[in-house]
Protein backbone atom coordinates (compact mmCIF):
# COMPACT_ATOMS: atom_id res chain seq x y z
CA UNK A 1 0.00 0.00 0.00
CA UNK A 2 1.24 3.49 -1.02
CA UNK A 3 2.07 5.96 2.06
CA UNK A 4 0.74 9.71 1.99
CA UNK A 5 3.44 11.91 3.02
CA UNK A 6 4.10 15.91 2.95
CA UNK A 7 7.02 17.84 1.98
CA UNK A 8 7.88 21.13 3.80
CA UNK A 9 10.37 23.42 3.48
CA UNK A 10 10.05 26.90 4.21
CA UNK A 11 6.64 28.46 2.39
CA UNK A 12 6.64 25.27 0.13
CA UNK A 13 4.52 22.19 1.00
CA UNK A 14 3.80 19.63 -0.82
CA UNK A 15 1.28 16.76 -0.88
CA UNK A 16 3.38 13.38 -2.59
CA UNK A 17 3.07 9.94 -2.29
CA UNK A 18 5.71 6.71 -2.08
CA UNK A 19 4.83 3.33 -3.67
CA UNK A 20 5.11 0.10 -2.50
CA UNK A 21 8.62 -0.58 -3.81
CA UNK A 22 11.28 -2.15 -1.29
CA UNK A 23 12.96 1.19 -1.23
CA UNK A 24 10.32 3.42 -0.35
CA UNK A 25 8.92 1.27 2.07
CA UNK A 26 12.69 1.48 3.39
CA UNK A 27 12.28 5.18 3.19
CA UNK A 28 9.00 5.18 5.08
CA UNK A 29 10.25 3.14 7.84
CA UNK A 30 12.56 6.22 8.95
CA UNK A 31 10.20 9.19 8.37
CA UNK A 32 10.28 12.22 9.79
CA UNK A 33 13.29 13.25 8.25
CA UNK A 34 14.61 16.42 8.22
CA UNK A 35 17.37 17.56 5.94
CA UNK A 36 19.45 20.44 4.59
CA UNK A 37 19.09 20.76 0.61
CA UNK A 38 21.02 20.41 -2.07
CA UNK A 39 20.31 21.65 -5.47
CA UNK A 40 21.53 20.38 -9.00
CA UNK A 41 19.37 22.34 -11.41
CA UNK A 42 15.84 21.74 -11.19
CA UNK A 43 16.57 18.64 -8.52
CA UNK A 44 16.91 18.69 -4.78
CA UNK A 45 18.44 15.93 -2.96
CA UNK A 46 19.88 15.27 0.39
CA UNK A 47 21.60 12.38 2.06
CA UNK A 48 19.03 9.53 3.89
CA UNK A 49 19.95 7.16 6.30
CA UNK A 50 19.12 4.14 4.06
CA UNK A 51 21.04 1.72 1.97
CA UNK A 52 19.34 0.33 -0.89
CA UNK A 53 20.86 -0.51 -4.42
CA UNK A 54 19.20 0.04 -7.92
CA UNK A 55 16.08 -2.11 -8.28
CA UNK A 56 13.89 -2.66 -11.07
CA UNK A 57 11.83 0.84 -10.69
CA UNK A 58 15.42 2.37 -11.45
CA UNK A 59 15.87 5.36 -14.35
CA UNK A 60 18.15 7.13 -16.47
CA UNK A 61 15.83 9.70 -17.28
CA UNK A 62 12.85 10.76 -14.90
CA UNK A 63 9.52 12.61 -15.06
CA UNK A 64 8.57 16.31 -13.55
CA UNK A 65 7.71 15.13 -9.89
CA UNK A 66 8.91 11.98 -9.97
CA UNK A 67 10.85 11.17 -6.26
CA UNK A 68 13.96 9.16 -6.17
CA UNK A 69 16.52 7.50 -4.08
CA UNK A 70 19.64 7.86 -5.49
CA UNK A 71 21.65 4.91 -4.70
CA UNK A 72 25.51 6.47 -5.02
CA UNK A 73 24.83 9.05 -2.71
CA UNK A 74 22.35 7.21 -0.39
CA UNK A 75 19.93 10.20 -1.63
CA UNK A 76 15.99 11.34 -1.54
CA UNK A 77 15.70 13.46 -4.95
CA UNK A 78 12.70 15.85 -6.15
CA UNK A 79 12.94 16.28 -9.82
CA UNK A 80 10.82 19.32 -10.84
CA UNK A 81 12.75 19.87 -14.25
CA UNK A 82 16.21 19.81 -16.32
CA UNK A 83 19.42 18.89 -14.35
CA UNK A 84 22.81 20.21 -15.87
CA UNK A 85 23.31 16.83 -18.19
CA UNK A 86 19.96 16.81 -19.43
CA UNK A 87 19.23 16.67 -22.89
CA UNK A 88 16.67 18.62 -24.85
CA UNK A 89 13.00 17.88 -22.72
CA UNK A 90 14.39 14.89 -20.57
CA UNK A 91 15.76 15.28 -16.84
CA UNK A 92 18.64 13.42 -16.21
CA UNK A 93 19.65 12.15 -12.52
CA UNK A 94 23.65 12.33 -12.08
CA UNK A 95 22.86 8.37 -12.45
CA UNK A 96 19.90 5.79 -12.24
CA UNK A 97 17.45 6.57 -9.19
CA UNK A 98 14.99 4.39 -8.03
CA UNK A 99 11.66 5.52 -8.33
CA UNK A 100 10.08 5.91 -4.96
CA UNK A 101 7.08 8.17 -5.38
CA UNK A 102 5.25 10.94 -6.68
CA UNK A 103 4.80 14.67 -5.99
CA UNK A 104 0.46 15.58 -6.04
CA UNK A 105 1.11 19.13 -5.63
CA UNK A 106 3.19 21.29 -8.36
CA UNK A 107 6.51 20.20 -8.05
CA UNK A 108 7.75 23.38 -10.07
CA UNK A 109 7.14 24.99 -6.09
CA UNK A 110 10.95 23.59 -5.33
CA UNK A 111 12.32 26.21 -7.61
CA UNK A 112 12.30 28.98 -4.85
CA UNK A 113 14.53 26.64 -2.42
CA UNK A 114 18.29 26.86 -2.04
CA UNK A 115 21.35 25.00 -0.75
CA UNK A 116 21.26 24.68 2.75
CA UNK A 117 17.32 25.43 3.51
CA UNK A 118 15.66 22.32 5.67
CA UNK A 119 13.24 20.13 4.44
CA UNK A 120 10.66 17.94 6.48
CA UNK A 121 9.68 14.92 4.62
CA UNK A 122 6.87 13.51 6.97
CA UNK A 123 3.77 10.97 7.03
CA UNK A 124 0.70 12.60 6.10
CA UNK A 125 -2.09 12.48 8.76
Amino acid sequence: MACNIKIKAGQVVLDAELNDSPTALAVEKILPIEASVNTWGDEIYFEIPVDMPLDNTAKEVVEIGDIGYWPKGKAFCVFFGPTPISGAGEIRPASAVNIIGKVVGDPVLLKSLRDGDVVRIEKKD
